[in-house]
C-alpha cells in the first residue's frame, strides 16, 4: 500500500470512528498546509464529523488564530512540542470540535538545524482534558515528509479514539 492508499484509508476509518461516536474533528496545520484537512475532507460526509482547520503557516497566524504565545516561539521556536500544544489548545477553544489534530515541522527541502533536522515534525492530538505531543522525524523529499505527516496524525487520532471509546 502506498503512502496516499495509507492516508485514504486512515482518514476512512477515523471518520467511521468519529461518526460512530458523535464526535467532531478540528485541526490546526503548518508543515502540511491543509493537507489533514483535505485528506479527511476527501472522505464522504465528513462534514458530519470534521468542523474546519487552521492553516497556520507562519509565526503570525499561529499567535493570531490559536492564541500561540510569542515567547513560546521566541524560546522554543514554531517547530516544538510547546508551540504544538499551545496549537492544540488554541484549536480546541476556537474550533468548535471535541477532538484537535495539530502538527508543525520542517518539511524541507531547507530549514533544517542539526538540532532539528529536515523531517523534524511535532504532532499532537487532544480532546477535553488530555493531550499528547509527539517528535517524530521522517525521512524523504518534502513531499513525502508532508505525506507521512499526514498519515501519522490521522494513525494517532484514530488509536487515541479507539482507546477512548474502549474505556467507556
Amino acid at each position: 500500500m502506498n503512502i496516499n492508499e495509507k492516508i485514504e484509508a486512515a482518514s476512512e476509518k477515523l471518520g467511521a470512528l468519529l461518526k460512530a461516536r458523535g464526535l467532531v474533528l478540528s485541526t490546526a496545520e503548518s508543515c502540511t498546509g491543509g493537507g489533514i484537512a483535505a485528506a479527511v475532507t476527501d472522505v464522504a460526509g465528513s462534514s458530519e464529523w470534521f468542523s474546519g482547520a487552521f492553516v497556520t503557516y507562519s509565526n503570525q497566524w499561529k499567535m493570531r488564530q490559536l492564541g500561540v504565545a510569542s515567547e513560546t516561539l521566541d524560546r522554543f521556536g514554531a517547530v516544538s512540542a510547546q508551540t504544538v500544544s499551545q496549537m492544540l489548545e488554541g484549536l480546541l477553544k476556537n474550533g468548535g470540535a471535541d477532538l484537535g489534530i495539530a502538527v508543525s515541522g520542517i518539511a524541507g527541502p531547507g530549514g533544517g538545524t542539526l538540532e532539528k533536522p529536515v523531517g523534524t515534525v511535532f504532532i499532537g492530538i487532544a480532546g477535553n482534558g488530555w493531550q499528547v505531543v509527539r517528535r517524530m522525524l521522517f525521512a524523504g523529499d518534502r513531499a513525502s515528509v508532508r505525506a507521512q505527516t499526514i498519515e501519522t496524525a490521522l494513525t494517532m487520532m484514530t488509536e487515541a479514539v479507539a482507546q477512548l471509546t474502549a474505556r467507556r
